[in-house]
């Protein structure tokens, strides 16, 4: 659960600490007061978009820190995935930066945003009222059927299964486009193969042959200079080498060493380069070109041609051709089979079809049933919130199999009595479209481990009695799970555990935006406040009146 929020230099708001009950939590304040601004930092603090804008003028920066106490496992898999501490407290911090560079950092350790929603998603369930308007959609009156009944892991199948059918589809339809055209595209391939292939080309072979062509180029010069460079260190036919004169001054030095001893040591140096010279005359020798290097220059020259062609003709690097040409060999493979793998593929994509069909009638099937009992359950929400003569009914009619099934659904209602059920876009107000939001949120509890769930403005079009009903109704649900309400309605706030008032304030320069926690004479003036306007003796017996009802156990079971 959020137990603590810290936001610095966000708007209005230059620093706020803010500590949550794990109960019900209320926030109150005028309007535009910044109500709104804490959504947006929870918000950020979620991974959702952080304009630049949002920082407080005259700052360079904003930052909001989250602290939670508790750790869905869901979001622990996440953490642990991810490699972050996922044990104890956790501890979200967000940096929003002026020149765009801002900071997440997750238990102190570096993130992305993007990582923090995946990671946060699991922690706080946001409504706002543009839920409502999210309602009226017919997708998510299908997911809302879908998340109540459980189907996550068998949509997760079905949709599989949907993909493979789709992915075989297009496979058929390719194969027999091409089909059509499978001669004309043959008969080119085989052109391209054999252009490849006549230059019996291996991977890393242009750049040997470019080296074998340079030394081809100029053999003339190779030849003459190894040649000279033989004679001059092993001696020709009609001349001697550094190796021959060596032996020659080794026989002198060998005849008068008795006389110079100091020649014995410079004869025996003598003998290591003889035998040095001679290596070396042969190693020289082994390199002379032969007779067949001397033909293979237009060999050499035409291959080379022949890569310098093809790498211009496809506008790639030889190596990539060769790989390229491996490609060619099984699309000619795939198109002399084409008949065979298109019967087969079309064999395959019927049974899958049928698959896809069965599992679809399934999904319909067990809808069809949850759909029968959320209405029920919604319906019995509604009633106690002040729409006793609300009819539901979830309309679900066979229609195109896609990803998510075959089912078309349509949410239908009739709010008053005599009144023919209509789509719910069409049939409920601002007000009723609140309280069936808050309805479906409070049966879908149930089947939820989201531990923090956050009604902004939930009380939109709403008054009196009904008021005060949503306002037990957000009290039950606090009892399971962590409640922030952001309201306008004493009959909420007055049911809250944690009442924050957040008030706005101006000196001669400066707005500054507080939240501050109310001790009971705090709470009792701001309901009396929401009551009339004001704090007279009247709206503060009324407001202690509101009170003293919540505490007394007037709130939802």
């Amino acid at each position: 659960m959020l137990k603590e929020l810290y936001i610095e230099n966000l708007a209005v708001i230059e620093k706020a600490d803010i500590e949550f009950t794990g109960n019900f939590n209320v926030f109150s304040g005028e309007t535009g007061a910044g109500k709104s601004i804490l959504i947006g930092a929870i918000n950020a603090i979620l991974g959702g978009r952080a304009h630049k804008d949002l920082i407080r003028t005259g700052t360079s920066k904003a930052s909001v820190s989250a602290l939670f106490d508790y750790i869905p496992p869901i979001v622990a898999a996440k953490l642990e995935e991810n490699g972050y501490p996922a044990e104890g407290e956790l501890l979200l911090k967000r940096d929003i930066s002026a020149d765009g560079k801002g900071q997440v950092r997750i238990n102190g350790m570096p993130a992305t945003a993007a990582m923090l929603k995946e990671i946060t998603s699991g922690l706080i369930d946001i409504h706002g009222q543009q839920d409502n308007r999210i309602l009226t959609d017919n997708a998510n009156q299908r997911e809302l059927i879908d998340g109540y009944a459980g189907l996550k892991e068998r949509l997760s199948e079905y949709s599989a299964k949907f993909r493979n059918f789709s992915a075989l589809t297009r496979r058929v339809k390719q194969l027999e486009a091409e089909n059509s055209e499978k001669d004309i595209r043959a008969e080119k391939l085989r052109a391209d193969i054999d252009e490849v292939e006549k230059l019996s080309l291996k991977k890393g072979d242009e750049p040997i042959i470019a080296e074998k062509l340079t030394r081809a180029r100029n053999l003339e010069e190779i030849s003459e200079a190894l040649n000279g460079a033989s004679a001059a260190v092993g001696g020709g036919d009609d001349e001697q080498g550094a190796a021959d004169l060596s032996e020659s001054a080794l026989k002198l030095l060998d005849g008068i060493t008795k006389y110079v001893p100091e020649c014995g040591e410079l004869s025996e140096r003598l003998k290591t380069l003889v035998v040095e010279l001679r290596d070396i005359s042969g190693d020289i020798s082994a390199l002379i070109p032969d007779d067949d290097e001397e033909i293979s220059l237009q060999s050499l020259e035409e291959k080379m041609s022949g890569i310098l062609w093809l790498k211009r003709k496809y506008m790639r690097e030889t190596d990539e051709i060769i790989d390229l040409c491996g490609e060619w060999k099984k699309e000619l493979k795939e198109l002399s089979e084409c008949d065979n793998t298109l019967a087969e593929l079309n064999a395959e994509r019927h049974k899958v079809a049928e698959e896809v069909k069965t599992a679809a009638a399934e999904l319909s099937k067990l809808r069809r049933e949850a759909a029968d009992r959320l209405t029920e359950e919604i319906t019995e929400q509604l009633r106690y919130l002040d729409m006793p003569d609300v009819r539901l009914r979830f309309d679900i009619s066979q229609g195109k199999i896609t990803v998510n099934g075959m089912d078309d659904i349509e949410l239908m209602i009739s709010v008053n009595k005599g009144e023919d059920l209509k789509p719910i876009a069409k049939a409920a107000s601002g007000g009723e479209l609140s309280r069936i939001m808050l309805a479906i949120k409070s049966v879908c509890a149930e089947n939820d481990d989201t531990p923090t769930m956050i009604f902004d403005e939930i009380d939109t079009g709403i008054s009196g009695r009904a008021a005060r009903k949503v306002g037990n109704k957000l009290s039950g649900i606090s009892r399971r799970r962590q409640v922030l309400c952001v309201t306008h309605l004493a009959q909420i706030a007055a049911l809250s555990d944690n009442h924050l008032l957040i008030q706005k304030n101006s000196d001669e320069t400066r707005t500054y935006t507080t939240v501050s926690r109310l001790d009971h004479e705090g709470k009792v003036r701001e309901v009396a406040r929401l009551i009339s306007g004001d704090s007279s003796d009247a709206s503060l017996v009324n407001a202690e009146e509101l009170i003293r009802r919540g505490t007394q156990g007037d709130s939802e079971e």
